[in-house]
């Protein structure tokens, strides 16, 4: 009868073939609306910017004037932002590797602690984690006071010496010490409760099979617990580098308490300098490119690196 109305039955093939379902692709609708009207936009926006030559008259209605390349020859010509971006790096990877180590050492000793102390020191990171930066920073400034912090003060009563009216934050490398400490600080809650929750996840069967074969502690976290839990790992590396790499509120503060710009400058606040108080919001803008497109390319690396271990 199918071959009368000119029908033909369908194959095995296409009998077995799945039906195509947009359940995903809708349940994902949203999230990706959010992303392009609340990233992809302003992206899109600060790219042409950068190519513009914008000030404060733009802002205010005055047509931009297109210029090419010309921002991104000024910013790579500019011995200044070399050296900036330099020291942010150099920051941001002394600042990604002391989070990663102790943020592991705490969710370690977490899987070791009862159920009552485990939930203490939960809240405590949690409580840590939720204070906002530029909280932590003014508490934190406060801590190093010049006349009247905490930490003089112990290292006089410890030493013996006066410590009290010593400037924490007019030397570089001291600034710098300060603003990693508040920045570790901040960042360890979230890479150590990720990592706990990882942790869980490790099945214990594994873990006493390899304890039964004589492997010791370092070597069945290393060759057991490490493979279970190198996606999240990679995960939070990326996402340290990059809120590390662009850090702004607590060196900008720290700087507003009594630090040196010239000399203490992150990327971040440099393109705030740039766009915002000198008015070039079109060499902020290509420094802002050139910053995600360096972002972009540690987590692409990071990615296909994990990528390629997996399929190994």
């Amino acid at each position: 009868m199918l071959a009368s109305r000119g029908k033909t039955a369908p194959s095995p093939v296409e009998a077995r073939r799945p039906k195509r379902s947009y359940a995903p692709l809708a349940l994902l609708a949203p999230a990706f609306i959010m992303l392009a009207v609340f990233i992809g936009w302003p992206v899109i926006q600060l790219a042409i910017m950068s190519f513009q030559k914008y000030g404060r008259e733009q802002i205010f209605g005055k047509p931009a004037e297109f210029i090419g390349l010309q921002n991104y020859v000024t910013v790579l010509t500019d011995p200044e932002f070399w050296t900036v971006l330099w020291r942010s790096v150099l920051f941001a990877a002394v600042c990604v590797i002391l989070t990663m180590i102790l943020g592991m050492v705490i969710a370690v000793l977490m899987t070791r602690l009862g159920a009552v102390m485990r939930t203490v020191v939960s809240v405590g990171l949690l409580l840590a984690w939720s204070m906002p930066a530029l909280t932590a920073t003014i508490v934190w400034g406060w801590i190093f006071d010049t006349s009247y912090g905490l930490v003089n003060h112990l290292l006089t009563r410890i030493t013996g010496d006066s410590w009290m009216g010593h400037s924490w934050l007019v030397d570089p490398l001291s600034f710098f010490t300060v603003a990693g400490i508040i920045i570790v600080w901040g960042a360890i809650p979230f890479v150590a409760l990720s990592l706990y929750a990882a942790l869980t996840q490790v099945p214990t069967e594994v873990l006493e099979a390899a304890s039964l074969d004589g492997a010791s502690g370092l070597r069945r976290f290393w060759n057991v617990t490490m493979p279970f839990i190198r996606s999240i790992l990679v995960v939070l590396l990326i996402l340290q580098i990059i809120w590390d790499l662009r850090v702004f509120a607590q060196i900008y503060a720290l700087q507003t308490i009594g630090g040196v710009r010239e000399t203490t400058n992150t990327i971040g606040v440099y393109i705030y300098n740039e766009s915002m108080a000198s008015g070039k919001l079109g060499t902020g803008g290509a420094i802002s490119i050139i910053l995600v497109a360096i972002m972009l390319a540690i987590s692409a690396y990071y990615i296909r690196l994990t990528l390629k271990q997996e399929d190994q």
